[in-house]
C-alpha cells in the first residue's frame, strides 16, 4: 500500500483558519442524487469543513484523517464521529454509508486499495464524489502574474508529485465508478491581503521549502502583494473547483 503522506499536521491551526470551504451550490449538486440520509464518510476530512456541512443533512458523519493535529483543529458537532485512519483502511461496517465525499484530498491515496474501501462500505447506489479546487484567480493581471510566479516558478521543485493530479483537475486519476456530469464550480470569496498571505502558506510546497530554507517563501513576494492591496482593501478571491461524481455499482 502506498505510504502515508502527513504534510499538513505541522499547519493544522492555520490550515484550519484560512482553508475556503466549499460553496453551497457544490452541495446542492450532491445531495439531489442521495437516496438515504442515514449516513455519510468524509475521507482525508483534515479540519472537518465538508464534514460540519453535512452534519446538517445527515444523521451520522464519519469523518476520517491521517492527522490528529488536523482532527484536534476540526469543526464538532454531536452527529460528527473522527476518527483517526488512514483512508484505505478503516473501521467502517460493510455496507454502511450512502455518500462518500473527499475535497482536496483523493491525489494522496493508494486508489486500489482506497476504492477497495470504498466499495466494501458504500450500500449499493451510493454516491462517491472527489473534488479538488485549482490554483486561485484574483485579477487576471498583476495579483495573479506574481501568484502563478511563485506557484509555478520559485515552488515548482517544492510540490510533492501528486500535485500534478491536482493540476490535471483529477481528469488523470483512474474513477471506476457510473460518473454523472458534472459542472465546474467556482468558489468566491473576500479576502484581505492578510487572508491571502495566510492562504499562500498553507500550501504544502510553502511547508516544504521553509521546512529547506527556514524561511516562508510568501515573504517573496509579500511586498509586491501588498503594493497591489489598497489599506484595508477586500478583494474577490476565485477558486475554481472541478469535481468526478459517481455511483457505486455492486
Amino acid at each position: 500500500m502506498k505510504e502515508i503522506k502527513d504534510i499538513f499536521s505541522k499547519q493544522a491551526d492555520t490550515y484550519a483558519t484560512f482553508r475556503p470551504e466549499s460553496p453551497d451550490e457544490l452541495y446542492d449538486f450532491l445531495l439531489k442524487d442521495i437516496g438515504e440520509f442515514e449516513s455519510a464518510w468524509d475521507v482525508g476530512t483534515g479540519n472537518g469543513q465538508v464534514a460540519g456541512k453535512l452534519a446538517e443533512y445527515f444523521k451520522t458523519v464519519y469523518a476520517t484523517d491521517i492527522s490528529q493535529k488536523q482532527l484536534d483543529n476540526a469543526v464538532q458537532k454531536p452527529n460528527i464521529i473522527y476518527r483517526l485512519e488512514r483512508a484505505e483502511q478503516t473501521s467502517l461496517p460493510d455496507n454502511s454509508v450512502d455518500l462518500i465525499t473527499v475535497a482536496q484530498a483523493i491525489h494522496w491515496f493508494d486508489f486500489e486499495a482506497f476504492y477497495k474501501e470504498v466499495n466494501r462500505v458504500a450500500k449499493p447506489g451510493a454516491l462517491i464524489a472527489a473534488w479538488t479546487y485549482t490554483l486561485l484567480q484574483i485579477d487576471e493581471g498583476p495579483t495573479d502574474e506574481l501568484i502563478n510566479n511563485i506557484y509555478t516558478n520559485i515552488l515548482g521543485p517544492y510540490w510533492d508529485k501528486e500535485r500534478k493530479i491536482v493540476d490535471e483537475q483529477y481528469q488523470t486519476i483512474p474513477f471506476p465508478f457510473e460518473e454523472l456530469a458534472c459542472p465546474v464550480f467556482y468558489n468566491k470569496v473576500s479576502w484581505s491581503i492578510e487572508q491571502l498571505i495566510g492562504y499562500l502558506n498553507t500550501w504544502s510546497s510553502a511547508g516544504h521549502f521553509k521546512a529547506k530554507e527556514g524561511y516562508s517563501p510568501i515573504t517573496l513576494i509579500e511586498a509586491e502583494l501588498r503594493q497591489l492591496w489598497k489599506e484595508g482593501e477586500i478583494k474577490e478571491v476565485i477558486f475554481p473547483i472541478f469535481m468526478r461524481p459517481g455511483k457505486v455499482k455492486k
